[in-house]
């Protein structure tokens, strides 16, 4: 499994009008007979899209360009893996004084999420990451995953409620904490790119940078078609969407796998400190990305019951939950 600037596993396939591309900006530039511009590339580690309708090219590569310096200007603050990261800061030093603006509102958010979903969706289980990544990287790994006592002392460390947000400092309330945005940031970047091209003019527009949302309808008139990758053979769709002014996003264990027999993967339950195995693949559709991704993550670690619960609070919002057998629960708010 490749190991990305955030966290990435391709989960969507974007139908429109091409699905081949190749090279960098203006290469993987295309147009067709309705207008519409697509680029094809990598951007948060991952495969991306984005595609709108203009009828100027010229000024169309000029939006893509100014969306692709976006997702590079908060990558550079979201990543785990680049070492001059605000995040990377954060779960470093503990501490992160005069947080730029949008960590600052995607931590705000985060901590709101956690509320919302009684701690569902928590951004501090990057310890629990820590720990399976340094187990399962081992020679000789013990297949049942890490001591049970190192579990329980990693999850000590997992509450979103010790996460002080403010505008002034961001901390945390115990050593050796730190956040982890791989169930969230994906969204909110995807939401910043649509906000962009909303406020230049654009209501013609796909965004997929690993979640997807759309802007109004496709050129030609219909809604936007999103396939559903199956989490079981990812070389077919188990589903397609049709979307217009909507985001969505998909959760599933298949993203990282610490172990060959896929029993322990990314999506830790915060109250135990294991991986969730009530579904393969979480996907939600709502008038967001963020809102998408986090509810995305939050109900993969949920049995059916407590996610029907949780997603009854959110108006608007479905979801489409794969059991590792295969079936499909589809629930609405």
């Amino acid at each position: 499994m490749r190991h990305a600037s955030l966290f990435t596993r391709r989960r969507f396939l974007t139908i429109g009008a091409a699905l081949a591309g190749t090279a960098l900006l203006p290469e993987r530039l295309r147009a067709d007979g309705i207008g519409l511009r697509e680029w094809r590339g990598v951007a948060l580690g991952a495969d991306a899209c984005l595609q709108l309708a203009h009828p100027d090219p010229a000024e169309a590569d000029r939006l893509i360009r100014l969306c692709l310096a976006e997702v590079g200007r908060l990558e550079r603050l979201f990543s785990l893996y680049r070492p001059d990261s605000a995040l990377r800061r954060l779960n470093r030093d503990g501490a992160l004084v005069d947080p730029p603006g949008d960590v600052l509102r995607l931590l705000s958010e985060a901590v709101a999420f956690g509320r919302r979903t009684d701690g569902a969706f928590d951004v501090t289980v990057q310890p629990l990451w820590q720990l399976h990544a340094a187990h399962f990287g081992r020679p000789g790994a013990d297949p049942e995953g890490p001591p049970e006592t190192a579990v329980a002392a990693a999850r000590g460390l997992v509450d979103y409620r010790a996460l002080r947000v403010g505008p002034e400092r961001i901390a945390f309330a115990r050593r050796g904490m730190a956040v982890t945005l791989n169930g969230i940031a994906q969204g909110y970047v995807t939401d910043r790119v649509s906000e962009l091209l909303r406020g230049q003019g654009m209501d013609r527009v796909m965004v997929d940078l690993g979640e997807i949302r759309a802007l109004g309808s496709h050129p030609d008139g219909r809604p936007w078609r999103v396939g559903l990758k199956d989490p079981t053979a990812e070389s077919r769709l188990s589903e397609t969407l049709e979307i217009a002014d909507r985001a969505v996003a998909t959760s599933g264990g298949y993203g990282t796998r610490f172990d060959t027999a896929g029993r322990f993967s990314h999506l830790f339950d915060p109250a135990t400190g294991h991986s969730a195995r009530h579904w393969s693949a979480v996907t939600v559709t709502a008038a967001d990305a963020t809102t998408a991704d986090a509810l995305s993550t939050a109900l993969s670690i949920l049995p059916a019951g407590k996610a029907e619960a949780l997603l009854s609070g959110f108006p608007g919002v479905t979801a489409r939950l794969t059991r590792p057998d295969g079936g499909v629960l589809r629930l609405a708010a």
